[in-house]
């Protein structure tokens, strides 16, 4: 096994452990707020653009049939819209309501307690813009 593939693993196992701390974290958050980490994920996921269930699927590694009825619980409770999608006629775009722009601020507030502990961890802006960027480049060369 080369060293390349030995680190990639390591790193993998690092991200995975990272992501389940930061997940029971911010279950515990979204529970104080009356919802679930879940459609945190999904608000999330589509703040930036509207986006299809199995685009939001993907992002998230979740089966659609997952994210789709977490899609239509925030939609019912009108933290999403449901929009026409260009791209394809039975695959409609979700976007992010003002409702559900308020509560995802009020979920990131919750976890603005967070920011004191990332502060003291001594890691920088500029190395989170490169962990990021390296992890979007192995997403990117994996996926194709």
């Amino acid at each position: 096994m080369s060293d390349l593939v030995r680190d990639y693993r390591l790193l993998i196992a690092d991200v995975y452990e990272l992501a389940g701390l930061s997940r029971r974290i911010s279950e515990r958050e979204a529970a104080g707020l009356g919802t679930t980490v879940a459609r945190w994920h999904v608000l999330s996921t589509v703040s930036e653009a509207p986006l299809a269930v199995p685009a939001i699927s993907r992002r998230l590694g979740q089966v659609r049939q997952a994210v789709q009825r977490v899609v239509d619980d925030l939609a019912e409770a009108g933290h999403l819209s449901v929009e026409p999608n260009p791209s394809h006629r039975r695959s409609s775009l979700y976007a992010i309501t003002s409702e559900g722009t308020r509560l995802l601020q009020r979920l990131w507030d919750a976890s603005e307690s967070r920011c004191d502990v990332l502060e003291d961890s001594g890691v920088t802006h500029e190395e989170l813009r490169q962990a990021r960027d390296t992890l979007r480049r192995l997403s990117a060369a994996l996926g194709s």
